[in-house]
């Protein structure tokens, strides 16, 4: 789904963008922030944080839902807005929409199966109001989850 903004999507997406401000992205020159929205309204901020050995690197969704869980767990996740794009990019030239990576996707897949709710993944880019917004299971069909363990 696309199309304007409108009450907590866009909240989201300012908070999201608010913390691309604070990624550590001096390799890739790529930031990305998170924004994760709970069942009392409160929303949660991630940015990414890289680091030279590349593997040792964390997404800005990552580091968002692991502060999270430290504050509760995923049963309170409703949420995700997710908002990147090149860093000193100039604010007139359209921005792309950003989503989760593949690692992302598996944690939000694993916050959405063990929190037992639907989380709403809203996507953008640095700037503008493009956006499109997801369900887990269109992200990542056919995923590992906790039931294939059990």
């Amino acid at each position: 789904m696309s199309g304007d903004f409108s009450g907590i999507d866009l909240a989201l997406v300012v908070e999201a963008r608010k913390a691309m401000r604070n990624a550590y992205a001096p390799y890739s020159r790529f930031a990305v922030g998170a924004a994760v929205e709970l069942d009392n309204g409160t929303i949660v901020r991630g940015c990414n944080f890289e680091n030279a050995s590349y593997g040792l690197s964390l997404c800005a969704e990552a580091v968002a839902l692991a502060t999270v869980n430290t504050h509760g767990g995923f049963k309170r996740i409703r949420a995700i807005a997710v908002a990147g794009g090149p860093i000193g990019a100039s604010p007139d030239l359209p921005s792309a929409i950003v989503t989760p990576c593949g690692r992302c996707r598996q944690l939000i897949r694993e916050a959405r199966d063990v929190g037992g709710a639907d989380i709403r993944i809203v996507c953008t880019g640095a700037h503008g109001d493009q956006f499109q917004t997801f369900d887990i299971d269109t992200l990542l069909p056919h995923a590992f989850g906790p039931a294939n363990l059990a």
